[in-house]
């Protein structure tokens, strides 16, 4: 075969295998814009209260929350997750070295855990809380991904939860517990992927209607959990080397 034949071939390959995996991601891979997890601007789902926040986006429409009220008049005691919580990853993923349009978002409403408030005068603090996640049941808009999830990335079937244990006191801001959302940064030991490192989590919390809400985020590079990224049919699908934790958690008192 003549030279300037074989190169030309060998271009048309080459372009083929690009085309595919490209296809390959666009039709199976490419994640849709979400919004990120966010304190409601309703009061949480609960047996006392109708409004439930929209899974996935920013909160529910409704009247902006406005008191923070509990059953008893008081915050002190043990406060379990209760529904409308949601946690989750935002990547971003990359077809070679071309940037994708969008990032990748899982989630899972499948949390659990609770919180210890103490309360001194006006002080009122949080004491101790733990949450796990199970991240068997994180779903995204594509199931591949989901599927490709199990054994790599955050390898779910060998790490089937995540958890978060609260190490350091955290203050109450006193407009937080009038149903303002108030900024807080949660101190504690992150285990993810059967890694366990220490964190400061920003996020922010409010009471509304007998319901504490605590919203936050935290980007770290991938790689200080010993996350890889997949790769599909030759062509390197990969995220970038910083994900983002959200997570949008609802408590009621025990």
């Amino acid at each position: 075969m003549p030279k300037s034949r074989a190169i030309a071939v060998a271009i048309v390959a080459i372009l083929a295998v690009a085309v595919g995996g490209f296809v390959v991601y666009d039709q199976v891979l490419r994640g849709d814009s979400a919004a990120a997890l966010a304190l409601p601007t309703a009061a949480p789902t609960t047996q006392a209260s109708a409004a439930t926040p929209d899974a996935g986006t920013t909160g529910a429409p409704g009247a902006a929350a406005t008191s923070g009220t509990t059953t008893d008049g008081s915050v002190a005691g043990t406060w379990n997750v209760t529904t409308g919580s949601l946690a989750g990853y935002r990547v971003r993923e990359q077809l070679a070295n071309l940037p994708a349009e969008s990032d990748a978002v899982g989630r899972t409403d499948q949390v659990s855990g609770s919180i210890t408030v103490q309360t001194s005068g006006d002080k009122t603090t949080l004491t101790a809380g733990a949450l796990t996640v199970d991240t068997t049941s994180i779903s995204s808009d594509k199931s591949m991904r989901d599927n490709r999830m199990r054994n790599e990335g955050l390898q779910t079937e060998s790490f089937p939860t995540a958890t978060f244990k609260l190490t350091a006191p955290v203050d109450v801001p006193a407009a937080a517990l009038a149903g303002t959302a108030s900024d807080v940064t949660l101190t504690g030991d992150l285990t993810l992927h059967g890694v366990t490192k220490s964190v400061s989590i920003p996020a922010k919390a409010q009471l509304v209607n007998g319901v504490v809400s605590v919203a936050g985020s935290l980007s770290f590079p991938l790689s200080d959990y010993s996350i890889t990224a997949p790769n599909v049919g030759g062509f390197i699908v990969s995220i970038e080397d910083t994900g983002t934790l959200e997570f949008l958690v609802n408590f009621t008192k025990a």
